[in-house]
């Protein structure tokens, strides 16, 4: 967790300047990035469905989009992605622990 805090702190420096949840920011960057994507996100609470929704209301710009591609392609994401060409933000290093 510790080693992708800069994924974090670029969503909630994009949730802070749209007024969102990072959860809405990264719903919306899906939404945008493709029009093929359909995100399935945690809807176990009431109030993470009704955050969920609010993604629908994120209207990312030409440039807004562009800026957060760019801040999320300089970096390293590390976890355990079963297929990274789907989840890959920047580059992707497969370092899941036994």
């Amino acid at each position: 967790m510790e080693a992708n805090q800069p994924l974090l702190d670029i969503l909630h420096q994009f949730a802070a300047e749209k007024n969102a949840t990072p959860a809405q920011i990264s719903l919306a960057w899906m939404l945008h990035k493709n029009d093929f994507v359909v995100p399935i996100p945690g809807m176990r609470r009431d109030e993470r469905l009704r955050e969920n929704f609010g993604a629908a209301d994120i209207t990312l710009t030409a440039e807004e989009f562009a800026a957060l591609e760019s801040e999320l392609s300089r970096l390293t994401i590390y976890g355990d992605c079963k297929d990274s060409d789907v989840m890959k933000l920047g580059t992707v290093k497969n370092v899941a622990k036994d």
